[in-house]
């Protein structure tokens, strides 16, 4: 387990959330570092935002192809 792992594990656990919460919140972030094809401890806030972006395009377009 890498530093920035046990780092958000352990923050998890304090501010107590459940292990399904947690569970999910790793792999979020795991599926943010891999849009980048980098480690979350090198990516910041404009990879964060960029993401978002991305998140809500990619929504956008799964609620047209459904309609449509």
């Amino acid at each position: 387990m890498t530093s920035l792992r046990r780092r958000m594990t352990e923050d998890m656990q304090v501010r107590n959330l459940s292990l399904q919460t947690q569970a999910t919140y790793v792999q979020q972030v795991s599926l943010f570092a891999r849009h980048f094809n980098k480690s979350p401890e090198v990516l910041g806030p404009e990879e964060i935002r960029s993401y978002q972006v991305y998140l809500t395009n990619e929504r956008k377009r799964g609620i047209t192809e459904s309609c449509g």
